[in-house]
């Protein structure tokens, strides 16, 4: 493994404190994040040993986040909205924490002379489509405000490549579960029955099924391309071959809960809300292709994952 100096943006959330568990052990880590929904004890060890130091502040302010680029070998970009319906409620949320904040991340790479990035997107580019997706096919435009950010931030890429000899690896994650989690419809539900105790409601009519990646392999599945993938522009789906049904967590969940006794109540139609993909299925046989297979499969991330966060919810 060739020693980086990694800058992460949003490296104290959830899947970025992941990330930088590994970078440690392959150099210096920059983590910049306002804290907004990452905490600082998800980085606690790697802080305190000085392996790690953090920047607190916003992606939006460019001029910082060019300061902090400068002396690095590659920028993680993992902020975004973390949850997809806020923007229901806040319709610029999307385009300020998805687009505007991906071309600052961009635009800090290129006057940082930081010569690689690489960027957490999502499968919500594929839209709405039965089809399994690789990574060639974008018949159908996103459906969410999230999805259509996350579209615009893989468009930017491409162009800045182009345009000013960066390199980019871009990651179209499954639904990342496990253990830190911030948001999510298993902590979601197990949120729901500490509150409740007897009832667990369930958006749409619990059919809607989607991978769910274990955090571990997310992690792992970005270093392995960023190792091995050598193209100017790499894009990788990242996710198992299988699907997990939101019936399934939400048995899961109340079975992980102390309330087992708590009734499943849907609410009905085929969604959980509007601009939710129902059902996605994505082919990650180009990273296979690579030599990289996720370890667990999108039920046993999904029951793991559970476990992880009902011993966070609850008390273990």
């Amino acid at each position: 493994m060739t020693p980086l100096r990694s800058l992460v943006v949003g490296g104290a959330g959830f899947i970025g404190s992941h990330l930088v568990d590994r970078l440690v052990d392959r150099g210096p880590v920059t983590v910049y994040d306002n804290l907004s929904v990452g905490r600082r004890e998800f980085i606690r060890a790697p802080l305190a040993d000085g392996r790690a130091t953090l920047i607190e502040a916003d992606a939006l302010d460019l001029d910082r986040l060019a300061a902090a680029a400068e002396g690095h070998d590659v920028l993680f970009h993992l902020a975004a909205n973390p949850e997809a319906r806020w923007g229901l409620e806040r319709t610029r949320l999307d385009l300020e924490q998805g687009t505007i904040a991906t071309y600052n991340a961009l635009e800090a790479a290129r006057r940082a002379s930081v010569p690689r990035l690489v960027f957490a997107s999502s499968g919500t580019v594929y839209g709405e489509t039965p089809r399994v997706c690789a990574e060639g096919d974008l018949g159908e435009l996103p459906i969410s405000l999230y999805g259509a950010s996350k579209l615009a931030g893989e468009a930017m890429i491409s162009a800045f490549v182009e345009c000013f000899g960066l390199r980019a690896w871009i990651y179209r994650f499954g639904n990342v579960v496990g253990p830190r989690g911030t948001h999510g419809a298993a902590l979601d539900f197990l949120r729901k029955l500490r509150d409740t105790k007897t009832e667990l409601e369930v958006l749409g009519d619990g059919l809607q099924s989607k991978p769910y990646l274990y955090v571990s392999d997310c992690a792992d599945g970005i270093l392995f391309g960023l190792d091995h993938a050598g193209a100017r522009l790499n894009v990788h789906n990242l996710a198992p071959l299988d699907v997990t049904s939101v019936a399934r967590i939400a048995e899961l969940c109340v079975a992980a809960s102390p309330y087992k006794d708590a009734v499943i109540r849907y609410t009905g139609g085929d969604r959980g809300w509007p601009g939710d993909v129902p059902r996605s299925r994505m082919d990650p046989g180009k990273l296979a292709a690579l030599g990289f297979r996720v370890r667990y499969s999108s039920d046993d991330a999904v029951r793991m994952a559970v476990e992880a966060l009902a011993d966070e919810v609850f008390g273990a």
